[in-house]
C-alpha cells in the first residue's frame, strides 16, 4: 500500500540516537521527528486483512470519524469515542484505536479503571499532569483535547474504554542487533532499510507491519525491541519479595491493575519509561503520583528499561 513513500527518499536521512536525543530524554521514549516525510495520495483506496472494509487514506487521517476497520471486534463506540466534538476535541478512538488498544505514541485504554482515566484527563486540565518536553506532538494534542473536553464526555469515553478487554499488543524481543529506526511524522519509530546496529541501551518499539499501523488497524500490533537480559533484571528488580521496586504492592501481583490503580502488565515499554521519567521530573502530579515519587526517586536509566521490557513481556 504505502511502503513506497515511507521509505522513499529516507535513506541520507538517518542519525545515530545522540542525533535525536532532547537533552537527557532518551529519544525512543519521546520520539520527535526531525525531518518531513514524503505525503501519500490522499485518494489512495487503502485495505488490511480480514477487513471487507475499504478507507482512502485520507479516511484514516479523519480525527471526527475514526477509521474502524473492525467494527465487530468491539463494542458500539459512544460518539466521543467514534466522531469527538468538533471543533477541538479529537475522535477518542482516532489515536488510542476504537478497541483501546493504543499506539507507543499514546496510551493503550483498554481495560484500565474508569476512574482512573477519569483522573488523569482532569489532572492533564488543571496542569498537575504534564511531560516531561513538549516537544512530542502527540502528547501536546493530548493536553489540548484535554482541556477542550467536558466532564460528562470524559466519563463516557472512560466507562467505554474501561470495559474493552485488553488483547496481547506488543510482542518483547531481546537482542543484541536491531533494525535501523528512524522517527515517523506522528512520533512513531519505523524500521528504514540500513544494515543492523546494536541495540545498546534502548528499547525500540515499531509496528508489527507499517503499512497497517499508518492505516490504523486495531488488530496490528507492535514489536518491542530490548537488550538481552534485560526481562530477567526487570524481573528481579519489581518483584515484592526481593526486588527494589514492589510495582504489586499497589498495581496488582499481577500488574493487572487494583481498584483505580492502573494496569501495567502488557503496555507500552515507551510509554512505561515516559511515565517513570514523568514523575521523577515532577511534572506528573495529581492523586497516585506522591506514591510513585519515593519509587522513582533513585531509579536509573538501566532500571527504567528493564522494568519496561518486564513488564511490557507479561501478559495482560
Amino acid at each position: 500500500m504505502r511502503k513506497a513513500f515511507i521509505l522513499l527518499g529516507i535513506s541520507g536521512l538517518l542519525a545515530g540516537g545522540a542525533a535525536f536525543a532532547q537533552g537527557a530524554l532518551p529519544y525512543w521514549a519521546y520520539p520527535v521527528p526531525n525531518h518531513k516525510w514524503p505525503q501519500p495520495d490522499p485518494e489512495q483506496i487503502l485495505h488490511v486483512p480480514g477487513s471487507k472494509i475499504s478507507f482512502t487514506v485520507a479516511g484514516t487521517n479523519d480525527r471526527f470519524k475514526v477509521p474502524d476497520w473492525h467494527p465487530d471486534s468491539h463494542p458500539k463506540m459512544p460518539a466521543i469515542v467514534s466522531s469527538g466534538r468538533k471543533p477541538d476535541v479529537f475522535a477518542c478512538g482516532y489515536c488510542h484505536l476504537p478497541n483501546g488498544q493504543g499506539r507507543p505514541e499514546n496510551a493503550s485504554l483498554a481495560g484500565q479503571p474508569a476512574d482512573y482515566i477519569v483522573q488523569q484527563v482532569a489532572d492533564m486540565r488543571s496542569g498537575l499532569r504534564k511531560s516531561a518536553t513538549d516537544k512530542m506532538g502527540s502528547i501536546n494534542t493530548m493536553m489540548a483535547v484535554a482541556k477542550a473536553s467536558n466532564d460528562a464526555e470524559v466519563k463516557i469515553a472512560a466507562d467505554y474504554f474501561s470495559k474493552v478487554k485488553f488483547a496481547k499488543w506488543i510482542r518483547v524481543v531481546e537482542t543484541d542487533t536491531v533494525p535501523k529506526t528512524d522517527i515517523a511524522q506522528r512520533n512513531m519509530l519505523v524500521v528504514v532499510r540500513g544494515p543492523k546496529e546494536p541495540i545498546g541501551k534502548r528499547i525500540l518499539e515499531v509496528p508489527e507491519n507499517l503499512e497497517r499501523a499508518e492505516a490504523r488497524d486495531s488488530k496490528s500490533g507492535f514489536i518491542a525491541y530490548v537488550p538481552k537480559g534485560s526481562v530477567a533484571r526487570g524481573k528481579k528488580l519489581v518483584e515484592s519479595d526481593a526486588g527494589a521496586f514492589p510495582c504489586a504492592a499497589c498495581h496488582g501481583p499481577t500488574y493487572k491493575g487494583n481498584g483505580s490503580v492502573p494496569a501495567l502488565a502488557g503496555r507500552s515499554p515507551s510509554g512505561l519509561v515516559r511515565q517513570l521519567y514523568d514523575f521523577k521530573a515532577g511534572t506528573r502530579n495529581g492523586p497516585g503520583a506522591a506514591m510513585m515519587k519515593p519509587e522513582v526517586v533513585n531509579m536509573t536509566d538501566d532500571m527504567r528499561l528493564d522494568i519496561a521490557a518486564y513488564l511490557a513481556s507479561l501478559n495482560p
